[in-house]
């Protein structure tokens, strides 16, 4: 090394040492609006001591990346608070929430009722992956109560709900499905990803009412609404009762669930227009969903908050705003292929999964092979996902398509 050189890494240090370890910290005080984001998978300790007397559980303190920065515990607090919860943790999806819930809760013998209208990937964990580890489980017709409660039997430790269900939008009573599991001592799990913690609270379902009735547990993909942007995958579980979330948390931990710093400050910059744009895309959604109601095309449009789609009334009872997200089954005159080629003419609406980002979506399903529960609506459906377009724009880009079927 060059005389030099020594120089720059004194005292007795190489430059290479000295750019590592460098002496230099910043002053304290800084704060800006955005949350800082701190990247880490080695968490440095002042000593041995403080090494061994940290607890990564109760959030005290920093032990290793896995187990949360300030960056991760900030989205946390952040997303318990938005969904009336307490504490939260954080998953690399909506999907990887789930089976996080039935790894924590569930073990061989044990039996998991799930709603016939449940997220598909949800309902194929159960009859794969949770089949081969022993776990039974059993698809219910949400609409059905009664059918509900006969259906806890002793092995059932926990029952999942959906409000509304994936694609078909049926909103079940579920103030009664709590009612019913909770008499029977079974741990109730809540898909919140459409309500987003905005159009209802999952924890208190029913405030002002005297009646303290809400789930155990609550999940959301924060891909959807949080997020916004249609560029990131993350998930949150959320409870009230500690040691639940310890429960969940040890698993957490055992499985090895982390995710980026970088996906975490986008939900974090997300966060502050996530009221204002879920309000614009209920409006633009029910817009859009009034427009299909008067078209001939349309055999049925399902969404909560219009008068006579599947459970409406529970949706009155619970809300007053609901997702931009909607679906419409078809004349059954129209043939899916006939469908296919009106969703393949749409313009400004893309055809792509997920929903809650700026840009329209527009996907065709199969119904014959999502619903088995009486009284599921027939013939093709198309699910819209209305983005933060012009409205105006929307609809006429639905009417253009809309000629391939004349």
């Amino acid at each position: 090394m060059s005389g030099d050189d020594a120089e720059r890494g004194a005292p007795g240090r190489a430059i290479s040492t000295a750019l590592i370890r460098h002496p230099y910290r910043p002053p304290a005080g800084f704060e800006s609006v955005p949350t800082a984001v701190h990247k880490a998978s080695t968490v440095l300790f002042p000593n041995v001591a403080a090494l061994r007397a940290r607890d990564w559980k109760q959030k005290v303190g920093y032990t290793y990346g896995l187990h949360g920065t300030p960056t991760t515990f900030t989205l946390e607090e952040r997303i318990a608070t938005l969904e009336g919860g307490t504490e939260t943790l954080l998953v690399p999806s909506g999907l990887a929430a789930i089976t996080l819930v039935a790894c924590a809760l569930l073990k061989a013998g044990d039996e998991v009722l799930i709603p016939d209208n449940a997220y598909g990937p949800s309902k194929e964990l159960a009859r794969h992956e949770l089949v081969r580890w022993g776990i039974r489980h059993r698809f219910y017709d949400p609409a059905n109560v009664e059918a509900f409660g006969a259906a806890i039997g002793p092995a059932t430790r926990l029952a999942w709900i959906e409000a509304p269900g994936s694609v078909t939008m049926e909103f079940p009573d579920v103030p009664a499905l709590i009612r019913t599991a909770r008499a029977r001592g079974t741990v109730v799990a809540l898909d919140d990803t459409w309500g987003a913690g905005l159009a209802f609270d999952p924890f208190d379902l029913l405030p002002g009412s005297g009646e303290r009735i809400g789930a155990d547990v609550s999940i959301q993909a924060l891909t959807k609404y949080p997020s916004g942007g249609a560029d990131l995958l993350m998930g949150s579980v959320t409870t009230r009762d500690h040691d639940l979330h310890l429960a969940l948390k040890m698993t957490h931990m055992r499985m090895g669930w982390g995710v980026g710093a970088n996906d975490v400050e986008a939900v974090l910059r997300a966060l502050p227009t996530l009221d204002i744009r879920y309000r614009a895309q209920d409006e633009a959604g029910r817009v859009l969903a009034r427009w299909w109601s008067r078209r001939p095309e349309a055999a049925r449009v399902l969404h909560p908050a219009l008068e006579g789609s599947p459970g409406h009334e529970h949706w009155a009872r619970l809300c007053t705003r609901a997702a931009g997200l909607f679906s419409v089954v078809f004349d059954p005159a129209i043939a899916p292929a006939r469908v296919d080629g009106f969703v393949d003419a749409l313009r400004i609406f893309r055809i792509g999964y997920s929903w809650a980002g700026p840009v329209s979506l527009a996907v065709p399903y199969d119904l014959s092979t999502l619903r088995r529960a009486a009284g599921s609506p027939g013939g093709a459906l198309v699910r819209f996902s209305v983005g933060l377009e012009s409205v105006d724009d929307l609809i006429a880009d639905v009417d253009q398509a809309l000629a391939v079927l004349a």
